[in-house]
């Protein structure tokens, strides 16, 4: 058997850096995002408090669960269609740790 350990090599680093790449800017989209979700809800409960608006908190955080539930979902479908390397998986949690 003939081995091409360049061909393999190659692989695995391209792996590794789309999976760095992909765990950062996840972890920085990630934190954005919740951010802004933040602000959102508490410019809600601040105008509430002023009397401007009613807010039914059932439903707001029943849609935020759902919302969370579906990003989580998203996330599940996107990593099974990503090649499954484990320089890519490596990677990308060091991407996602350091981001």
């Amino acid at each position: 058997m003939d081995f091409n350990l360049s061909g393999i090599a190659g692989d695995m680093g391209v792996g590794g850096i789309v999976g760095f790449i992909t765990g950062y800017a996840l972890k920085k989209f990630i934190k954005l995002v919740l951010a802004l979700m933040g602000a959102y809800i508490i410019s809600l409960f601040w105008l509430q408090q002023k009397g401007v608006i009613t807010i039914n908190t059932d439903a707001l955080f029943n849609l935020t669960e759902k919302t969370a539930g579906q990003a989580l979902g998203l996330g599940d479908k996107i990593l099974g269609i990503l090649p499954g390397g484990g320089a890519f998986v490596v990677a990308f949690y060091l991407g996602f740790t350091k981001g």
